[in-house]
């Protein structure tokens, strides 16, 4: 796993680029000295806790709010000084819906389409570009109130690319989503890449960023953590996880008591679930689970598996997490 360096070296072709960015309100520091860059095709997922200071650094990086110190650009301008060149290149779906509920689909991207000055003719054969590519042909005629949570999403995130941007923001896209839908913003958001645009996605599920970053930046009260791609971080923690199940409340709670001063340790109490970690893999778990028997502690079953991003989340972030003025700084 590759330590946090205060500035990440950009290529040439980066489309997004962040150095040494700061955020505070009043004595609270939201953002401290982020740095990364994102290339175009690539995916970086920015990963943290709530309040580690996420929503504020896409809200810098689209000019919504200021930046305190460091350095930014999209697209070639500079976010401080260029902001108005900036939002010409950029796509944002945040956290909340920026349509209007009392207009249709179509309605709302044509609308769209004129805060960014594009022709007509060439903007409506772009709305019915982007209505067939998000099969959002069924509710395209239908006002915005009186559509579903997916089918809500996915006008957002249309909206933030009627302009084709060569950048796009993501803000927790598929928050609330079913897993049908999920499956098809990720399937956009692949097509999207694939296509050479530049996404920045910020998520709380940590199986979408596994399938989507290419890299990933983990915060931590508004600072990174740590940063590489999935595997490489799955593989940093350099352990194994014993993972036991028990059938009673008894026994889960007996398990905790004996194993209670394993470094490591967590536990789910409405699974009944114990999981430790393990350095040598089965001449630990073997171990841990003699220790069990020993105390005639029952196991309903157990497991040893490698390292998810949850693992890795869990091990390199804090809580309870800061509080952050940003909306809680998602």
């Amino acid at each position: 796993m590759s330590s946090a360096p205060t500035s990440e070296p950009a290529s040439a072709a980066a489309v997004i680029r962040a150095s040494g960015l700061h955020k505070s309100y009043g004595e609270i520091a939201a953002v401290r000295d982020l740095s990364f860059s994102v290339n175009a095709g690539e995916v970086i997922g920015v990963l943290g806790p709530n309040g580690a200071g996420k929503t504020t650094t896409i809200n810098m990086l689209t000019t919504l709010i200021p930046i305190d110190s460091g350095t930014a650009s999209v697209g070639g301008f500079d976010v401080a000084t260029q902001p108005q060149a900036v939002r010409r290149v950029v796509g944002l779906a945040g956290q909340s819906a920026a349509v209007d509920e009392k207009l249709t689909a179509r309605e709302n991207l044509r609308l769209f389409g004129r805060f960014y000055k594009i022709p007509k003719v060439q903007l409506n054969e772009r709305i019915e570009t982007l209505i067939t590519q998000f099969r959002m042909e069924d509710f395209a005629d239908r006002t915005a109130g009186t559509y579903s949570g997916g089918e809500r999403r996915r006008l957002d995130i249309v909206a933030a690319l009627v302009a084709e941007p060569p950048a796009l923001f993501l803000d927790e896209p598929t928050t609330g989503l079913d897993p049908r839908n999920r499956t098809e913003i990720w399937a956009a958001i692949e097509h999207l890449a694939a296509a050479g645009t530049a996404i920045v996605l910020t998520t709380q599920y940590l199986d979408e960023a596994d399938r989507l970053a290419d890299e990933i930046v983990l915060i931590d009260e508004g600072q990174v953590v740590a940063r590489g791609n999935p595997e490489e971080l799955k593989r940093g923690l350099e352990r194994d996880l014993l993972e036991m199940h028990f059938a009673t409340e008894e026994s889960f709670q007996q398990a905790k008591a004996l194993l209670h001063d394993m470094i490591g340790l967590a536990s789910d109490s409405e699974a009944r679930l114990v999981h430790v970690p393990v350095g040598t893999g089965a001449r630990d778990s073997l171990s841990i689970l003699r220790r069990l028997d020993d105390a005639g502690i029952e196991i309903l079953d157990f497991q040893l598996r490698r390292p998810t991003l949850d693992d890795v989340f869990l091990a390199l972030t804090t809580a309870p997490p800061m509080d952050d003025p940003q909306r809680n700084s998602q």
